[in-house]
């Protein structure tokens, strides 16, 4: 595949990025199709793209007419991948963020979005930082990466996991002098129904599918334990109303069961994390039909640049893993995200497939697979109207997007083959471009 390079310039960034050529049809041949919900490859296949659509699937489809043709040799066709626990604003180093201008954190941006395609993750629900102008290039074309699902500017209370004020910051009451995480749009503290609805309001205006709030201690940030709870039921109602106003929902950061039966109770359609979670609140959440979205990577390997009470409360997040993976392979549930949750180490993000085989304690290859592709679809569908994209994500099959990974390998047998995508994905397709391509090389 041919790279043109283009420069980049907005009123917030200028830097290089690799723009791909797109054609206007594309047959890619004899491939073995995981479709993202079938349990099995279907072989000799092959799969046309017209524009950004996967439009016909079946044995030596014609050729005529089609712009390219991709020799597939065999291997592997999957949909694209879905990382549903990201933040792709804040990949700098903890020390970095805390000093850096929204130039920097825009130019960080820029490299993980690139980089995350590269990985074969075509889309990412960004859960926590100002993505609002990275989302809209990305779209433009202006800047390669995946489809973003915004949720804007956290909504932490004062004191709670998002607030990364110094200790000897004036109180609130005193002074009106935010952190550079609230001016750069990427948390908003807030207390009390009043400042929480507009919140809430404030990311929805400026284009989140979805809330975030917290309603939990945090293991990255600096004041919180992880059995803290946080906001009142009433708070965590007023922006589970905000959002079903806008048709969309909320998604709750915590571990601790009061936090988790709170959200629940309250309308949170979606738990992140959830380590410590018990038997009675997993069975609650099954009863509310809501989603679990859990994480491996960011637990087995702690983020660099933490202190010493940071580290500890990664530890004992670790150490909740395995009985709340446990209890959901039990219980059998299916709405479980795939997700990675990585903040403030570049390195590790890049590490990101490494969260397949991470979960083949718990999972088949199978269960991983339909997690990252047609099951982290089916979470992203419930922004409803606030979804910022038209089309079927998550499978390959006839009229969905075209968004697919040719790899070199059979993940249902190894997932291990994902966690090589330099060397073993051959083709990145986004919405029917190509961004990578070395099926001729």
């Amino acid at each position: 595949m041919l790279y043109k390079k283009t420069v980049i310039s907005s009123l917030i960034l200028s830097a290089l990025s690799f723009s791909s050529l797109a054609a206007e049809s594309v047959l890619i041949k004899d491939v073995k199709i995981f479709d993202g919900t079938t349990n099995g490859l279907t072989s000799n296949m092959d799969v046309l793209v017209e524009g950004n659509t996967i439009k016909s699937i079946g044995e030596n489809l014609d050729q005529q007419g089609v712009t390219s043709v991709i020799q597939g040799e065999g291997k592997t066709l999957t949909p694209g991948f879905i990382d549903a626990h990201v933040h792709l604003s804040l990949q700098l180093g903890f020390g970095e963020m805390m000093v850096a201008d929204e130039y920097r954190f825009a130019i960080g941006q820029v490299e993980e979005s690139e980089a995350m395609l590269m990985r074969g993750f075509t889309t990412a629900r960004d859960m926590g930082g100002n993505t609002f102008s990275l989302k809209k290039a990305i779209d433009s074309d202006m800047v390669n990466g995946p489809r973003i699902y915004p949720s804007g500017g956290v909504l932490t209370q004062t004191g709670g996991h998002a607030d990364y004020r110094m200790p000897n910051s004036l109180s609130k009451l005193h002074t009106n002098d935010p952190d550079p995480f609230v001016r750069g749009g990427h948390t908003e503290i807030v207390d009390g129904q009043s400042q929480v609805l507009t919140g809430a309001r404030e990311q929805l205006r400026k284009g989140a599918s979805q809330v975030k709030i917290l309603v939990g201690g945090g293991a990255a940030s600096p004041t919180d334990p992880l059995d803290v709870t946080q906001f009142l039921p009433e708070e965590v109602d007023v922006a589970v109303r905000a959002a079903d106003n806008w048709n969309t929902y909320v998604a709750a950061h915590v571990y601790n069961n009061h936090g988790i039966r709170m959200a629940l109770d309250n309308g949170v359609k979606s738990i992140e994390h959830a380590n410590f979670i018990s038997e009675e609140n997993l069975d609650l959440l099954i009863e509310k039909d809501a989603w679990l979205s859990v994480q491996t990577l960011v637990y087995i390997n702690t983020p660099a640049g933490v202190n010493e009470s940071q580290k500890a409360k990664f530890a004992q997040a670790f150490d909740g893993l395995d009985n709340t993976f446990s209890l959901i392979k039990k219980k059998g549930y299916k709405k479980i995200a795939f997700g990675t949750d990585v903040i403030a180490d570049h390195s590790l993000m890049a590490r990101q497939n490494e969260e397949f085989t991470n979960r083949t304690k718990w999972f088949s290859n199978y269960e991983i697979l339909r997690q990252a592709t047609s099951g982290n679809a089916a979470l992203l569908e419930m922004s409803g109207p606030r979804n910022p994209y038209e089309g079927k994500l998550g499978v390959v099959k006839e009229g969905a997007l075209a968004d697919l990974i040719l790899v070199d390998g059979n993940p249902l047998e190894d997932l291990s083959v994902l966690t090589n995508p330099t060397d073993n994905f051959d083709m990145i397709m986004k919405n029917g471009t190509i961004y990578k391509n070395t099926t001729q090389d």
